[in-house]
């Protein structure tokens, strides 16, 4: 009777995190205020000949004017710089450079970031993924949030678009796991480190105290480098909020189900403050939890469970603009994905033996 008591805790506790969510409902707001502050919007590159002319045509028709547009092309082996170069010769607001080699102890984004930084003349420090496209409006609102909350950072999750069915078993876990396992009013509203997420599509810095901490030098080894800075912003107290981007922001992170589950399975272990513990405990609870109610308890108390599933579903989906019915048919082999996700993401752990190992979802 001790399992059954655990996981329907586990099972309740999921449901009401998620409710809180719905209820709160974490997106960026629209404002009505206009801002002149010079924004530096700062792009890292490599290898984006095919998606990165999207974000940079999203960012000229942006009724914000007072921004520089900052790129820093990786070593690309492509025609990336050159599309770039070619773009930035019709606005002056944008400008590319080569990035230095890079140094030892750096992850290549994080060294990346860190020059763009170096060389913005911004109020605002904005970072956005190459893979992101802003909806205008996104730069004005998410400006007015960062000042109106005096906040050193304002993180965004992107609506996340799905083309083919590889897609579709990975990429909604991502907002899935997020939703029901941590309200994001309280990334705000508690100082706390622990209660911490963040999304490197969309970073948006007070420079000020940008380049008095330096925030990605501080976590130059990290590949989840997003959720360490935000949780060294609060452990210096300063503001900073996560939100759901509310389609102000798209973003096609991977094409196939392989670039897809490799790239996700890199995130668990991290997700989990690389504890595998952690990570097969809970895996246990939401996988074998339901299939022990389906052996050994009546069928009501199955029939309320699934019920919580498939509400939990329903407000996850809602909040993350995907298609509810889609996410309910699918949710046993997102389960399944999951699953392999995970052992992919341990195996890796073990064999390489190293605390650091993987990307926030979608960077």
């Amino acid at each position: 009777m001790l399992i059954f008591y655990i996981v329907f805790f586990f099972l309740i506790l999921r449901f009401t995190i998620t409710l809180f969510n719905f209820i709160s409902n974490p997106k960026l707001p629209s404002s009505p205020y206009r801002y002149t502050d010079l924004v530096s919007i700062l792009i890292p590159v490599k290898n984006e000949e095919s998606t990165i002319l999207n974000l940079l045509n999203s960012i000229k028709e942006q009724e914000y004017a007072t921004l520089e547009v900052l790129i820093l092309d990786d070593n690309s082996s492509d025609n990336t710089f050159k599309i770039c170069e070619n773009f930035c010769t019709y606005d002056t607001r944008f400008s590319i450079t080569r990035g230095r080699k890079l140094e030892d102890g750096w992850v290549d984004k994080n060294f990346a970031c860190h020059q763009l930084a170096g060389a913005a003349k911004g109020k605002y420090l904005l970072f956005l993924d190459s893979h992101t496209i802003i909806q205008n409006g996104l730069i004005s609102n998410s400006v007015h949030r960062i000042k109106q909350g005096k906040m050193a950072l304002l993180s965004l999750f992107p609506n996340q678009i799905m083309v083919n069915l590889g897609e579709r078993l990975v990429v909604p876990l991502m907002n899935f796991l997020l939703l029901n396992s941590l309200p994001l009013r309280l990334v705000r509203l508690v100082n706390n480190p622990l209660f911490s997420a963040a999304s490197s599509q969309f970073m948006l810095f007070e420079s000020s105290s940008y380049h008095v901490h330096h925030w990605h030098a501080q976590v130059k080894d990290k590949t989840l480098m997003d959720v360490e800075i935000m949780k060294l912003v609060k452990a210096y107290q300063y503001k900073a909020e996560t939100l759901l981007a509310n389609g102000f922001a798209v973003c096609r992170m991977y094409k196939g189900f392989s670039e897809a589950l490799n790239d996700f399975s890199k995130a668990l272990v991290p997700a989990f403050n690389y504890n595998i513990a952690g990570l097969i405990c809970y895996l246990l609870l939401i996988m074998v939890g339901p299939v022990f109610i389906a052996l050994y308890l009546n069928y009501s108390l199955l029939l309320f469970a699934v019920t919580l599933i498939i509400l939990t579903r329903v407000m996850v989906s809602l909040q993350s603009g995907q298609n509810v019915l889609l996410n309910i048919i699918m949710h046993p082999f997102q389960m399944l994905t999951l699953v392999l996700a995970a052992c992919i993401a341990v195996k890796k752990q073990i064999v390489k033996g190293s605390p650091d190992m993987g990307n926030t979802f979608g960077t």
